[in-house]
């Protein structure tokens, strides 16, 4: 019983990054209609620009993430509006936004290639968290706990900012139809770019969590991330953030708890055969409706 308690909570931390990424993941689907493979990109470049926070700069924890976080905010803010907006005022459709983003995979891979130099970096010893907490027989790290905080904190915040403030009720309004929304006042791409810096920036602090959880910090850190993180915003069904958050967590429980009883070389078996069920039994995702459209 201690051993299946134990994973279970490694399994709700793994969870965690998968939910982190997700909310901003789904966020960017709901209300823009992309499907965005460069965002795993966002959480590599998180990554990258918090350990050279702390190497460069000699910042904290916080003070790192929080650079990590604008830092790969600004990034999704500039691939939004140079390759995604001159698509959207010639409706270019779905295809085109699906191609520039490879395209931009591509390039910000590359770069986070040159800049790592191909290889695994760590972060410094001292600025890790250390230490854990014991509760009977359990054992439960700082990182984790983190990790589960963050998590729970940012989808209150994204809750209570989407349907609590004005800027939110415009976000939900350009997700809903955005020509309308502009009918009513509203700047649709000045939505936009909030609402891509929001994603960017929640993608790169899953990033720069699942780094300090393993302390690795390569060039491939999104590309789990965004494995994970499409499977996760469809399983909890697209443009609902409790559903997506819900969506990590799951994934996060089947993969722990799947390679500690089944085989660890089953993870993304297991993974992949949980979104299939789901959407065997629920085709638009655990909390999903029947129009795709941001919802909190």
């Amino acid at each position: 019983m201690t051993l299946f308690l134990q994973q279970t909570i490694n399994g709700l931390a793994v969870g965690s990054s998968y939910a982190i990424f997700s909310m901003g993941f789904g966020l960017v689907f709901a209300t823009m209609g992309i499907l965005n493979v460069a965002h795993g990109t966002y959480a590599t470049w998180g990554a990258i620009l918090a350990l050279a926070a702390f190497d460069s700069l000699g910042v904290g924890l916080v003070p790192a993430i929080a650079i990590g976080m604008a830092g790969g905010g600004l990034i999704g803010v500039l691939v939004d509006q140079l390759g995604f907006e001159p698509i959207r005022r010639r409706g270019g459709g779905l295809l085109g936004p699906i191609i520039t983003s490879i395209g931009f995979w591509i390039i910000l891979g590359q770069l986070a290639i040159i800049a790592t130099g191909a290889r695994i970096k760590t972060f410094p010893r001292e600025a890790l968290p250390r230490g854990f907490i014991r509760v009977a027989d359990l054992v439960i790290p700082y990182h984790q706990i983190i990790t589960f905080v963050v998590a729970l904190v940012l989808l209150l915040i994204l809750y209570l900012f989407i349907m609590r403030t004005n800027a939110g009720a415009q976000m939900r309004a350009v997700g809903w139809d955005p020509d309308s929304a502009k009918i009513s006042g509203v700047n649709p791409r000045r939505v936009v770019i909030v609402i891509s810096f929001i994603a960017a920036g929640t993608a790169a602090i899953a990033g720069i969590l699942s780094s300090i959880s393993t302390n690795n910090v390569s060039f491939t850190v999104g590309e789990g991330l965004l494995l994970k993180g499409f499977a996760a915003v469809i399983i909890g069904g697209f443009g609902d953030l409790r559903g997506a958050y819900l969506g990590g967590i799951l994934i996060g429980l089947a993969e722990v708890l799947g390679a500690q009883y089944i085989s660890n070389s089953f993870r993304d078996f297991i993974t992949f055969g949980l979104l299939i069920i789901v959407l065997l039994v629920r085709p638009k995702g655990l909390m999903g409706d029947r129009i795709v459209g941001l919802r909190a």
